[in-house]
């Protein structure tokens, strides 16, 4: 793949914009780090991020959206998180907070859990594309997953080039560290995540993963999981992989993009079954299936 390097302005913007709304990731400028922005609507669209990055769990991602009346039409503000807001937005501050019912958001971008991580950002180049693909973008840093996080364009080809298409050059960012992370989901305010804004809240404790940046630890599902399952045993509810067909499955033509696109909606459909336990078939060690195999054997630990 050829990644384009343009500047910020109109015109490539509204590529950018295409190209999102085609189901394709692009970088974009914020005012903390380089973003890796796709439609947090799409499934498939945000496992290409995974994808891209290289990431080596499906930990939770921040969406960016527009406005604080676009945030709250994703998760439930209580008076403290939406106090934090209206003083910090836009600017940045993320916020985890409980998912509401029929979001519409992607269940990989939460990782199976049931609370979001929300952002107004600042840059005009990020607000820019809100603005014009007119959907919540998922956007974490546009760099290999481990590698050091890019303030600048060059940063980004260096480090995703050839894999991803097109950059959106918009000079170095302002602030060049990930944004604080403040949990608002009831009871006392909760510090995920140190970053350029100073919240008065606790650190959190223990390693739950609610949010980038923290230990990571799996999705557990209520029952039972069996892995590099070729077949179900009784009772067992089979999530199938290209020839393993199963009762679901991640993806019948293998295609690990849509695997990544499915998997914690299927394991949600699994543990809600009437089966008492859960397998899933052979998910190759290659590109994404690295990350989805990380993800299963949390889930299985």
């Amino acid at each position: 793949m050829e990644t384009r390097v343009l500047p910020f302005t109109d015109e490539t913007i509204a590529e950018a914009a295409e190209l999102i709304l085609a189901g394709e990731p692009v970088a974009v400028a914020t005012e903390t780090v380089y973003g890796l922005a796709a439609d947090a609507t799409r499934p498939a669209a945000v496992a290409r991020i995974y994808e891209a990055k290289g990431r080596p769990s499906f930990n939770p991602l921040i969406v960016h959206v527009i406005d604080l009346t676009a945030a709250e039409r994703l998760g439930e503000f209580n008076d403290e998180a939406r106090q934090l807001a209206e003083q910090h937005w836009p600017g940045p501050l993320t916020l985890v907070v409980p998912l509401r019912p029929h979001a519409g958001i992607a269940s990989i971008i939460t990782a199976g859990l049931p609370t979001i991580g929300l952002r107004v950002p600042r840059h005009a180049a990020m607000q820019a594309l809100l603005r014009a693909t007119g959907r919540p973008l998922a956007a974490p840093s546009a760099n290999l997953s481990g590698s050091i996080s890019p303030t600048r364009a060059e940063h980004v080809a260096k480090s995703l080039g050839g894999r991803i298409p097109l950059i959106v050059d918009a000079g170095a960012t302002d602030r060049g560290l990930e944004s604080t992370i403040v949990a608002a989901t009831g009871g006392p305010l909760r510090l995920l995540r140190p970053g350029p804004i100073e919240v008065d809240a606790e650190a959190a404790s223990g390693d739950r993963i609610e949010a980038p940046g923290q230990l990571a630890t799996h999705y557990a599902p209520s029952k039972p999981l069996r892995l590099n399952a070729t077949s179900a045993e009784p009772d067992e509810f089979l999530i199938g992989f290209g020839p393993v067909e199963g009762d679901e499955s991640l993806s019948a033509s293998g295609d690990l993009i849509e695997a990544a696109a499915r998997l914690f909606d299927l394991l949600h459909q699994a543990d809600a079954s009437g089966r008492s336990r859960i397998a899933v078939a052979p998910v190759p060690e290659t590109g994404l299936g690295v990350a989805i195999n990380d993800r299963l054997r949390r889930a299985a630990a």
